[in-house]
C-alpha cells in the first residue's frame, strides 16, 4: 500500500498512468478515489497521483483542527518523498483551497494550477454551511447526512434526473465499513473555514484554470470570481446550469476543458 511518512503523519496515495506528474486533491470528507471518473481520462496522458488528504481514506486521522496550509505541507512532503520537482496540480473544493496553498508555498514546482469550485476565504454564508456540516455529521445517521450533502452540492435538476444514483449514494454511506471519524471530518471543516488566501493569490504565476458552476450554492460563483480578479492571467470556465458538482454534472465537458488546459501547458 503506497504510504509515505510526511509532516508527522502517514499519507496514502495512489498512482495511475504515465507522463508528467498530475497531483489531484479531493474535497471535504472524500479520498483520492473520488477522482475516478476524471482519472480514466487523465491517466491516458499523465502520471496521476491521487492523494488521500489528512483525515480521509487510508491516510492518518489525527485530532484537529487542521488547516489548508497544514494539508499543503502534507502534499509538498509527498512530492519530496516521490522526488517530484514539478507537477500539474488540480483540486476540487477543499482540495482547491489546499492547492492554492501549495502554489503559494512552492511556486517553482507548479507547472499548472486548476482550482475547481473554490474560495479564497469563507463569507458568512459559506462559514455557516461548514458549521452545519460539522454538526450534522456528528448528529445524523450516515444516510441522512449524505442526503443533506446531496441537497447542497447537486442542483434541483440533477435531483429530478438522477434519483437512483443519489439513493445509491445514501445506501453506500450506510454500508461503508470504514467511515470517516467525526473528529477528522470536523477538523477538515475547520480547515475549510479558516482558509484565507485573499490578497496573496496575485503572487501565483503558473498558468491557472478556474472552474465553477453558476448554480453552486455551496461555494457560490462570486467566490471564484474573486479569485479570478486576484489572478488576472487565470482562465475562467463557468458551467451554466450546474452546481458544486459541475465536474460530475457535466463530466465530459469538464474532462475536455481541463485536459485541454493541461495539454496546452506541457
Amino acid at each position: 500500500m503506497p504510504i509515505v511518512h510526511v509532516n508527522g503523519i502517514e499519507l496514502h496515495y495512489t498512482e495511475r498512468g504515465q507522463g508528467q506528474p498530475l497531483v489531484l486533491l479531493m474535497g471535504l470528507g472524500a479520498d483520492g478515489s473520488v477522482w475516478e471518473e476524471h482519472v480514466r481520462v487523465y491517466e491516458q496522458h499523465y502520471r496521476c497521483i491521487l492523494v488521500d488528504n489528512r483525515g480521509a481514506g487510508r491516510s492518518a486521522k489525527p485530532e484537529g483542527p487542521y488547516t489548508t496550509r497544514m494539508m499543503a505541507l502534507d502534499t509538498i512532503g509527498l512530492l519530496d518523498a516521490l522526488g517530484i520537482d514539478q507537477m500539474h496540480l488540480s483540486g476540487i473544493s477543499m482540495g482547491s483551497a489546499i492547492a492554492q496553498e501549495v502554489a503559494l508555498a512552492t511556486p517553482e514546482r507548479v507547472r499548472t494550477l486548476t482550482i475547481n469550485c473554490s474560495w479564497s476565504e469563507c463569507d458568512a454564508y459559506t462559514t455557516r454551511i461548514f458549521e452545519t456540516f460539522g454538526a450534522a455529521y456528528q448528529a445524523m445517521k450516515a444516510d441522512d447526512f449524505q442526503k443533506l450533502l446531496q441537497l447542497i452540492i447537486y442542483t434541483p435538476a440533477y435531483h429530478e434526473q438522477h434519483q437512483d444514483r443519489l439513493k445509491e449514494g445514501q445506501n453506500s454511506a450506510l454500508t461503508n465499513g470504514n467511515p470517516m471519524p467525526v473528529h477528522a471530518f470536523q477538523a477538515q471543516c475547520s480547515a475549510c473555514m479558516s482558509h484565507h488566501t485573499t490578497g496573496k493569490l496575485g503572487a501565483i504565476t503558473a498558468p491557472t484554470l478556474i472552474t465553477v458552476g453558476d448554480q453552486d450554492i455551496f461555494t457560490p460563483v462570486h467566490l471564484s470570481l474573486s479569485i479570478a480578479r486576484e489572478i488576472p492571467h487565470a482562465e475562467l470556465s463557468i458551467f451554466e446550469g450546474s452546481g458544486h458538482t459541475h465536474h460530475w454534472d457535466r463530466l465530459q465537458d469538464f474532462n475536455r476543458i481541463t485536459l485541454d488546459f493541461l495539454n496546452r501547458h506541457q
